[in-house]
């Protein structure tokens, strides 16, 4: 086995021509951030594959607006079941955020993680995903929706405790609860974020000359270099 991510932080993420996804980035959501305070808004995205049900958007829409802090929000078409976009929220929800929410279908979500506005990313804790908030430091609230997620999400509330998971299903409420928990300043959530930081500042270490990562990958090749070269004839 040789361990050598995270790769994401040798490439540049301020082009928009770095998305994988064939949805257009909204680089406007910078200019928005930038007119933030430093660790105020909340984050939210569930990837490219994930969807939810007019109730749970609903819910998560009226808790991150319960919750009083700024948020970011990545709505992708077809993320909510039956409906093409955000259809679903009142007439005037949007009028009434006024720079309080941002909604977009696509961002470009490593320069948004590493931007000092971000307080918290609520995600559905993919790997690459949970694996950029870890290098930019940013505490995580964990809605995990299948397979791997599930595990990556533990790790991250429980093993790692860099992040807080919903524990009671997407009640508004309880989304208040919890982005309030993790933004707050109050005992858990500045150790979430010392945390955070401290994984932040472990994985630049091994990304460097000398570090657990880079040295990982030099065997890596060293390895690959020493297979048998096969030739093979066409009959």
């Amino acid at each position: 086995m040789f361990p050598i991510g995270p790769f994401h932080k040798h490439f540049p993420t301020n082009n928009a021509s770095s998305s994988s996804s064939l949805i257009s980035q909204d680089q406007n959501c910078i200019s928005w951030l930038n007119n933030h305070k430093p660790k105020s808004v909340v984050y939210v995205s569930f990837g490219s594959v994930a969807s939810i049900t007019e109730a749970e958007f609903l819910e998560i829409a009226w808790g991150l607006v319960n919750s009083n802090y700024p948020f970011l929000w990545v709505v992708r078409p077809g993320l909510i079941l039956g409906h093409e976009w955000i259809e679903p929220l009142p007439n005037d929800f949007i009028e009434n955020l006024e720079s309080r929410g941002y909604i977009v279908k696509w961002a470009p979500q490593q320069e948004i993680l590493a931007h000092q506005a971000i307080g918290s990313f609520w995600t559905h804790n993919g790997w690459n995903s949970t694996l950029e908030s870890i290098c930019e430091g940013v505490p995580m609230i964990c809605m995990p929706c299948f397979t791997d997620q599930k595990v990556n999400a533990r790790y991250v509330s429980h093993v790692w405790r860099i992040g807080l998971q919903l524990e009671n299903g997407m009640e508004r409420g309880e989304i208040e609860r919890i982005i309030r928990k993790v933004m707050e300043d109050n005992i858990e959530g500045n150790e979430i974020r010392d945390r955070a930081l401290k994984f932040k500042e472990e994985a630049k270490v091994c990304l460097e000359q000398g570090g657990s990562s880079c040295s990982s990958l030099e065997r890596l090749v060293a390895h690959i270099l020493s297979l048998e070269t096969f030739t093979f004839e066409a009959s």
